[in-house]
């Protein structure tokens, strides 16, 4: 459960900035800058603290390699499923959401990695201690 929990936000952090409908922070930032740009540079302030928490997570826990592993191997997966006639890339839309997802599986599993590792290994991690 813990790992589906992590995915589901970083799929929603991903598709609350961007996404091919009309309800996303890109769009309507754009839209909106002159009349709402406090809360504009607000909302934007809040998704960059949280793509700050994902992505130095991510990149702690699986590095530049993994997450670039895990995008390759979701890559070559969609390829699989476009190669076997399961999947059409023709619709830009369901391009764009292909996209979220990929992106979000990197930044989900990246978030649960101590907790996967932890199952597979019966290891357990601690985090660095910062020396003063």
């Amino acid at each position: 459960m813990g790992f589906f929990v992590r995915w589901v936000a970083a799929f929603v952090l991903l598709a609350l900035t961007f996404n091919p409908t009309q309800w996303n922070y890109v769009r309507w930032s754009s839209q909106h800058w002159e009349e709402q740009m406090p809360l504009a540079l607000l909302f934007g302030l809040l998704l960059f603290v949280a793509y700050l928490i994902y992505l130095r997570a991510t990149l702690r826990s699986i590095g530049l390699f993994g997450m670039g592993l895990v995008l390759a191997i979701t890559g070559a997966l969609l390829w699989v499923l476009y190669d076997y006639g399961i999947l059409d890339l023709g619709n830009r839309n369901q391009n764009v959401w292909l996209g979220i997802f990929a992106l979000s599986l990197v930044l989900g599993i990246g978030l649960s990695w101590s907790l996967i590792r932890r199952r597979l290994s019966g290891q357990v991690d601690i985090d660095d201690v910062d020396e003063e």
